[in-house]
């Protein structure tokens, strides 16, 4: 073969990859047209705004702007670091998070394997009416359940009194107890809506495994630990990953609603504290310090994880 006719095989080996490639993109254009709106809102509201992450470096003020005001360096940081408040702040922040996670993350996943274990269709979705309903109730309404139920004049105190003639116990007054009322609420909110993506992960699993099981003699235990927990591992692992992610955001409403002076100790976390110096005090650099903080210690968090993960072929990529 001359030098000519292998150049022109080579070309054309080229052209073809190319050639599948157009066609591939003209077949998607559907797509790609339909995942445009989703592209501009996260261009405007996700990424656009962290070029106002430029005010944790500036000692902002109305008049000049963000780009306008003048430039402080790490000084923003230096102050927020050399207040004693800051590490108490931050340590509520990751003990409240990492609690709320570690207690909380089981129960969407033990609900949904409870639910698929159910045979009768009009039971389990009844159970799975009332377990997704107060993920649509706001944290306001919540609250006020919780304070209802567990105040000093409350449901608990006043059956306590009545039938037992005990004194008023102070759960929402006790770090303790105030702390346990936290994540319980998070987990009765949150567990029902979570397991909704473990139910969608179980009905892929082959029914057929659940058959073999069975007639090789496991019973329902072995089937939960040797089928269907495997096959979950990789949606638990990602939803672990993006939990993680979110340690050092503990949710402002909850903690707003909850919150008392007798609980500051524990309670007082970054984002009732950007509220309360950000919008209030008007102090929009220092928080911002202290919110460009928050989102790189969650993405070290996620990095760790992943990697971890990756190690057992689960990561997130």
């Amino acid at each position: 073969m001359s030098m000519a006719e292998r150049q022109a095989v080579g070309g054309g080996a080229v052209r073809m990859p190319q050639r599948r490639n157009r066609r591939r993109l003209r077949q998607n254009i559907p797509y790609f047209i339909l995942f445009t709106p989703i592209i501009v809102y996260f261009l405007l509201f996700k990424y656009a705004p962290m070029g106002g992450l430029v005010i944790a470096f500036k000692d902002y003020n109305f008049a000049d702007g963000v780009f306008g005001s003048p430039w402080v360096g790490l000084g923003q940081f230096e102050t927020l670091f050399s207040n004693p408040q800051t590490l108490r702040i931050i340590r509520n922040t990751f003990v409240l998070s990492v609690l709320a996670l570690l207690i909380g993350f089981p129960f969407p996943i033990l609900l949904a394997v409870l639910l698929n274990e159910v045979g009768r269709v009009w039971f389990k979705r009844g159970v799975q009416t009332l377990v997704y309903l107060p993920h649509f109730l706001s944290w306001v309404i919540v609250s006020g359940i919780v304070i209802t139920i567990f105040s000093i004049e409350g449901v608990i105190n006043n059956l306590f009194a009545d039938w037992l003639g005990w004194s008023p116990i102070q759960f929402l007054y006790s770090e303790g107890s105030w702390l346990a009322l936290f994540i319980g609420s998070g987990i009765w909110k949150g567990a029902g809506w979570g397991a909704i993506i473990y139910l969608a992960a179980l009905s892929s699993i082959d029914p057929s495994l659940y058959e073999s099981a069975s007639i090789d003699g496991a019973n329902k235990w072995k089937q939960i630990r040797h089928i269907t927990l495997p096959g979950i591992a990789p949606t638990i692992v990602i939803v672990f990953i993006l939990s993680v992610g979110n340690v050092m955001e503990v949710g402002f409403d909850q903690v707003y609603t909850l919150q008392n002076s007798a609980v500051f100790g524990i309670s007082e976390v970054i984002s009732t504290y950007t509220y309360k110096i950000g919008l209030q005090s008007l102090q929009f650099s220092l928080t911002s310090a202290m919110g460009l903080f928050e989102s790189l210690i969650g993405l070290v968090l996620v990095l760790i994880t992943n990697t971890i993960a990756r190690r057992y072929g689960q990561g997130l990529w």
